[in-house]
């Protein structure tokens, strides 16, 4: 039965309907409660209803809402100023989404190539990556099942295969301008990059007059322990995109590049109506806020161990399990098989996942998940992992 037939069917969605949350936990229609070890996707990195993010919503609504950019938004000097001091950038453009953030990152690419006069145009990106739904992210995005029937793709892209240096240097061109990627690939399958294969990233576009893009989206803002995943493999991109957890769920994107490129976008040659509105500016503030309290992301790295210890540990007890990979609170189980029915009978006893890549279960908990709920929610799937296998 279509529950929802005058909505596009885009998504296949889980049969149930979500009413509220606090915390970890969410609460679906019918008054059943979940677990959510998904987050929204990598959204609510500080759980359902936070009572900062909450708080400065509310008092943001009740005075304005929308103020075009054609004039100042001093909470959006605010937020670029917070996160320009927690990374290597110099300036931020501020947008609604991910795939606005990596479009955005494209356009400065191949601006400062043009102010530069170099020629470049090209983009490398990476077999598995995902990048967005626009007909330009969906070209860098390196996977033939979401590109299917939207040809012909954009030109100038070419796709390197992942902690692979050697096919990056056997596609760069002279009109390479930059290389995009993912420190982690999630919806390949929850994939890090080796940190010798960014490393090499760096060296080669250091080389070669290339920038580097990195895509932090979906591993940005604490997930992988460090508030950005450049932190953790200690190198520094030119140019990256946040979005998901940015303002906790409030749409908002993000496209951070460090001075001199950052000055590439002038007056006219890039906009977002809705980008940095104030009523996303005061969320992604509240959040911005709580990640860089003293002691908070101590705690997400802490946590974030337990639970691949945790992960490793369940690997030793079921042979289903072929790896465990990730970092922090972005983790993955490799299974021999299909994780579809994992998924499936995990939401009915009552836990949030997600399958990604056929046989990947990602696992994305708030990373306010007290220890607790983590123990609850992993003793769920290692039960339905001994009840299936």
């Amino acid at each position: 039965m279509d529950l929802m037939p005058h909505v596009m069917t885009t998504y296949s969605r889980m049969p149930i309907a979500l009413s509220h949350g606090t915390g970890s936990r969410v609460v679906d229609t019918q008054g059943k409660s979940y677990l959510d070890f998904l987050s929204g996707l990598a959204v609510t990195n500080l759980g359902h209803a936070h009572p900062a993010v909450t708080e400065a919503l509310r008092e943001q609504a009740g005075k304005l809402l929308h103020c075009s950019n054609l004039f100042q938004i001093p909470v959006q000097e605010e937020v670029a100023e917070l996160l320009c001091a927690n990374s290597f950038a110099s300036r931020v453009f501020f947008a609604n989404s991910g795939a606005e953030a990596n479009e955005a990152a494209l356009k400065i690419a191949r601006k400062w190539h043009a102010l530069e006069g170099t020629g470049r145009s090209d983009f490398i990106t990476f077999v598995g990556s995902f990048h967005g739904r626009t007909l330009a992210t969906v070209t860098a995005t390196a996977q033939p099942k979401y590109q299917e029937g939207f040809g012909p793709l954009i030109p100038g892209f070419s796709y390197a295969k992942f902690n692979d240096l050697s096919s990056v240097e056997a596609l760069i061109t002279p009109k390479t301008a930059a290389i995009m990627v993912e420190p982690i690939q999630g919806e390949g399958g929850v994939v890090p990059a080796t940190p010798e294969f960014l490393k090499g990233l760096r060296a080669l576009c250091d080389q070669h007059g290339i920038l580097l893009i990195f895509d932090e989206v979906q591993v940005g803002m604490g997930r992988t322990g460090r508030m950005f995943a450049h932190h953790l493999y200690q190198v520094e991109p030119d140019i990256m995109t946040l979005a998901k957890a940015l303002a906790n769920g409030v749409p908002v994107g993000a496209m951070l590049a460090r001075d001199p490129v950052a000055r590439a976008l002038t007056p006219g040659t890039h906009a977002s109506t809705f980008g940095g509105n104030p009523l996303a500016m005061a969320g992604a503030k509240a959040v911005l806020e709580v990640m860089t309290a003293p002691g908070f992301m101590d705690q997400v790295q802490r946590q974030g161990e337990a639970l691949r210890q945790t992960l490793k540990s369940m690997q030793t007890r079921h042979a289903v399990i072929k790896e465990v990979r990730g970092a922090g609170f972005i983790q993955g189980l490799v299974l021999e098989v299909s994780c579809a029915e994992v998924v499936s009978l995990c939401l009915n006893r009552g836990l949030l996942l997600n399958c990604a890549a056929g046989n990947v279960v990602r696992i994305l908990p708030p990373l306010t998940l007290s220890d607790a709920e983590m123990a609850e929610g992993l003793a769920i799937l290692d039960q339905v992992l001994s009840d299936l296998f």
